[in-house]
């Protein structure tokens, strides 16, 4: 293993581990609410049942965005679409999977990672868009309020080695490039001051 793709693995870890905490804590703070009560509220209750759809959630859609996609493995539409609305339930950002049809996991995988670079350029909230126009061309757009990009974190979509910024908050920049660049795609980012726009292209 290369020292470039150990870092990755731990980078990856890391941010796993940082979006899984928050929910997991809030359903043992709940648990602590009922323990001191003596029963179960419907405060205390409601706690524990976000926090678990929260954490499912997450779960379901990290499953996809950063495990094994094997080549033969496809997604439905209706499950693309329910992973990233789950994902979204109760935040500012939306996500609209226009996608026609059952996709490649390993397709649907680059989209979600894409997803996610769209999403830390709306640091307050927005709609993140996928399309496939033709079989294997992916359009990503995200558009809000406002749009932040970092120069240096976007800069990763163009090169398959870590670039200095890289950190675990950022890191599926990172497994976009290195994935993209692993399945024949061509990977184009178009960080702009309107929306931000990823395109998967077949090389």
């Amino acid at each position: 293993m290369s020292e470039d793709s150990a870092k990755l693995a731990s980078l990856v870890g890391s941010r796993l581990c940082h979006d899984l905490v928050s929910p997991v804590g809030a359903i043992g703070n709940g648990l602590e609410l009922i323990a001191l009560s003596g029963a179960p509220g419907a405060d205390e209750m409601a706690l524990i049942e976000d926090s678990c759809a929260s954490a499912r959630a997450r779960i379901n859609f990290f499953r996809v965005a950063f495990g094994h996609a094997s080549a033969e493995q496809m997604v439905g539409r209706n499950e693309a679409g329910k992973l990233l609305a789950e994902l979204g339930a109760g935040g500012r950002l939306a996500a609209d999977w226009s996608a026609p049809g059952d996709a490649p996991r390993r397709e649907v995988q680059l989209a979600y990672l894409a997803y996610l670079c769209c999403e830390s350029a709306l640091p307050q909230g927005g709609t993140v868009r996928i399309e496939r126009a033709d079989p294997g061309a992916w359009r990503i757009t995200g558009t809000g309020p406002r749009i932040s990009v970092e120069p240096g974190i976007w800069a990763q979509l163009s090169t398959t080695s870590l670039v200095p910024e890289m950190t675990p908050a950022r890191v599926h920049f990172a497994c976009l490039a290195r994935l993209a660049s692993e399945r024949g795609k061509i990977l184009r980012a178009m960080p702009g001051e309107a929306a931000v726009t990823i395109e998967l292209l077949p090389a």
